[in-house]
C-alpha cells in the first residue's frame, strides 16, 4: 500500500470519527431535552395542582380580598409555567449552528429555572454570584446544554444535599473573556482521576443515579467539545471532601472587544 493511499485512508477515518463525535453530541442534546421534558412534566403537574387549589379557594371565599389574593397566586403560577415553556421550546427548536452575542445572566437564569424542582427535591440550594458581564459570542442552546451537565453533576456530587455556587464574572487576567463557574461542596474528585474527567466514556460514577442521569462518561467530554468549539476553555479544580469547581471561559462578543 502506497504512502499516499494510506494517508488518504487515515484522512477518511478522521473525517468519519469527527462525524460520529458530532452525531454523539447531537444525541446528547436530544437526551438532555428529553430529560428536561420529564422534569418539566412534573413541574407542570405541581403548577396545575397549585392553580386548581387556588381556584377552589377563590370559589369558597366570597370576600374580594381573598379572591384577589387567589387570582394573584394563579397569575404567579401561570407566569412561571409560561417561562418554563419558553425555555424548553427554545432548547428544542434552536438548533442553529451559528453564534451570536449572548447574555450569560439570562442564559444561566433560564437553566436554573428548569432545574429548580430537581435541586429542591435533592435539598440543593443555589447561591448566585452574578457580576455584570458583557455579551459573549455563543450558541446559547449549546452553552445551556453544557451548563445543565455541570449543574446535574454538581447535584449528584452531593447526595445528602448542599450548596452550589454559580458565578458570572469577567476574567481578571483575560478581559476579553467572561466566565461561568459552577462550584459544589460535595465529595470531590481524587487527584489521580482529574486528568481524565474530560475523556470520552470516562466517568467517576458507578452508573446512572435514581433519575437515570449520569454515568455514561459523555457529559463532561461533550462540555469540553462545546466550549472548545466556542474558542473557549473549560477547567476543573477539586479536592476530596471539599468539593469541585468547573469554570467555563467564553470570548466576549467582538463589538465589546473593540470598545
Amino acid at each position: 500500500m502506497s504512502v499516499d493511499h494510506r494517508n488518504s485512508e487515515i484522512a477518511e477515518l478522521k473525517e468519519k470519527i469527527a462525524q460520529l463525535e458530532k452525531a454523539l453530541i447531537d444525541s446528547q442534546t436530544l437526551c438532555a431535552v428529553g430529560e428536561l421534558a420529564g422534569t418539566t412534566a412534573h413541574e407542570f403537574n405541581n403548577i396545575l395542582t397549585l392553580t386548581i387549589n387556588y381556584a377552589r379557594m377563590g370559589q369558597r371565599h366570597q370576600d374580594a380580598e381573598t379572591r384577589d389574593e387567589m387570582f394573584d397566586k394563579i397569575l404567579e403560577a401561570s407566569n412561571r409555567a409560561a417561562k418554563i415553556v419558553k425555555v424548553v421550546l427554545g432548547l428544542a427548536r434552536n438548533r442553529k449552528p451559528g453564534k451570536e452575542p449572548t447574555d450569560l445572566k439570562e442564559l444561566v437564569e433560564a437553566v436554573l429555572l428548569l432545574l429548580d424542582r430537581e435541586m429542591t427535591k435533592y435539598r440543593v440550594s443555589i447561591e448566585k454570584r452574578f457580576e455584570d458581564t458583557p455579551p459573549v459570542l455563543a450558541n446559547g442552546n449549546q452553552i445551556q446544554q453544557a451548563l445543565i451537565n455541570l449543574l446535574v453533576n454538581a447535584r449528584q456530587a452531593m447526595p445528602n444535599g448542599g450548596t452550589i455556587v454559580v458565578k458570572l464574572q469577567r476574567c481578571k487576567n483575560a478581559p476579553n473573556y467572561a466566565e461561568i463557574v459552577v462550584r459544589d461542596n460535595g465529595s470531590g474528585i481524587p487527584k489521580e482521576k482529574l486528568p481524565r474527567v474530560f475523556d470520552m466514556f470516562y466517568s467517576t460514577k458507578k452508573g446512572p443515579d435514581a433519575t437515570g442521569k449520569g454515568g455514561s462518561g459523555l457529559g463532561l467530554s461533550t462540555c469540553k467539545r462545546i466550549v472548545e468549539e466556542h474558542a473557549g476553555k473549560i477547567r476543573v479544580e477539586s479536592a476530596v471532601g471539599k468539593g469541585t469547581a468547573f469554570t467555563i471561559r467564553l470570548p466576549i462578543a467582538k463589538e465589546e472587544n473593540k470598545a
